[in-house]
């Protein structure tokens, strides 16, 4: 049966149509950049779904649904207080040491949340990848928004416990929060995004990240003080190397921003600085990730 001369001019009119690349553009262009983020900005009520979807996911058919989001923390900083602060004694020295273990427990919290969760969502949305067209980046975007929403429990605790010690962080250095934080969310998403892309084509990224997190978390100065990394490590050329680590950073910022107890305690040099230079780092970084990224989201279907 012959079409119909509606069909033959729909098809005639698709067929006009110019076709259009899903990957990367070639070359660093203003478009390049924008494009993108544009892309994102027009699905962005697919984003607040996803995001909902996520946190809804993460308790559902549980009695006490989101208040497992206050106990996770709690257990982690009970846990840590007394094992590492009273039975092996790192609490000596330090005083308000629970302030201080749980600055450094919300800090790299918010990082493995947003690296872990970000590196698993595009296989673990296979399911819309394959069938629905959005922009790729949205599901790692997703995780990052439930990761910053556990982040913002997390936070309300910690100022309940500077409330409790009689310690509220209203000082100078609170400014220090912002910019740490803005340094976590730009480094767990450029490397979020770009290990959810690699790990499409190399299931074995999510295990090495994994690793990567739990080896980050003893190498950043959370259940120790940067203190005494600074007075174990006698090389000033170390010290540097291990004190310019972003995720370092971020963590002093955090401890110095709602640790009220710390303030005489000596830091790093030029603390604002060097956060403000990791955060320009980073943002390349994220860039240069979110390029790679839109480089391989065009065989995503086909390796899912």
């Amino acid at each position: 049966m012959s079409d119909s001369p509606v069909a033959v001019e729909r098809y005639r009119r698709l067929a006009a149509l110019p076709l259009s690349g899903t990957t990367a553009r070639r070359g660093a262009s203003v478009w390049g950049v924008v494009a993108p983020i544009r892309e994102i900005f027009r699905y962005r009520e697919m984003l607040d779904l996803l995001v909902r979807r996520d946190l809804k996911a993460r308790y559902k058919d549980s009695v006490l649904g989101f208040f497992w989001s206050m106990a996770r923390p709690l257990m982690q900083l009970a846990i840590y207080f007394i094992v590492v602060g009273q039975f092996l004694q790192a609490a000596k020295g330090i005083p308000d040491f629970a302030v201080y273990i749980f600055s450094g427990l919300t800090a790299m919290g918010l990082f493995s949340e947003i690296l872990l969760g970000a590196t698993g969502s595009i296989l673990g949305n296979a399911g819309l990848v394959k069938k629905v067209f959005v922009p790729r980046e949205l599901f790692p975007l997703a995780s990052i928004g439930s990761a910053l929403f556990n982040f913002g429990v997390q936070l309300v605790i910690l100022l309940l416990a500077t409330l409790v010690v009689g310690k509220f962080p209203l000082h100078t250095q609170l400014w220090y929060a912002p910019l740490s934080l803005a340094v976590i969310v730009v480094y767990g998403a450029a490397f979020g995004i770009l290990f959810s892309a690699w790990n499409v084509y190399l299931r074995d990224v999510q295990y090495l990240v994994e690793l990567g997190t739990m080896i980050l978390f003893w190498a950043s100065p959370v259940v120790y003080s940067w203190q005494m990394v600074a007075s174990l490590i006698k090389s000033p050329v170390v010290l540097e190397v291990y004190t310019n680590n972003p995720l370092t950073l971020a963590v002093i910022g955090f401890q110095h921003a709602f640790w009220v107890a710390g303030d005489g305690y000596a830091q790093p040099t030029e603390l604002w600085l060097r956060l403000t230079i990791a955060l320009g780092v980073g943002v390349v970084i994220l860039f240069a990730s979110h390029r790679v990224f839109l480089r391989l989201q065009g065989n995503f279907a086909q390796e899912l």
